[in-house]
């Protein structure tokens, strides 16, 4: 897949991910696109892995099973985002 369409794929996974995701979130557009592009690659390999057993680093396809599972990995890429950037309030 092309970088523009692993752009496309990206914003629109972490887009979804973000709206998904209870709380605030930071970042701003390249945040998500960041967030989504990571997503769809723990998505693609976990998918592998599931189906496959192997784990190879894969990243779905631009279709609505690949943006599914795109916005899976996001989730997960946004839920491990927030632990490493969250603030104590002690």
């Amino acid at each position: 897949m092309n970088i523009l369409a692993w752009i496309i794929l990206g914003l629109i996974a972490g887009a979804i991910a973000k709206a998904i995701y209870p709380g605030h979130q930071g970042g701003g557009i390249l945040g998500t696109i960041l967030l989504g592009i990571i997503g769809a690659f723990i998505g693609g390999s976990l998918g592998v892995f599931f189906s496959t057993g192997n784990f190879a680093l894969a990243a779905p396809t631009l279709s609505i099973p690949g943006i599914l599972v795109a916005v899976l990995g996001a989730i997960i890429a946004v839920f491990l985002w927030n632990l490493l950037t969250r603030r104590s309030t002690v």
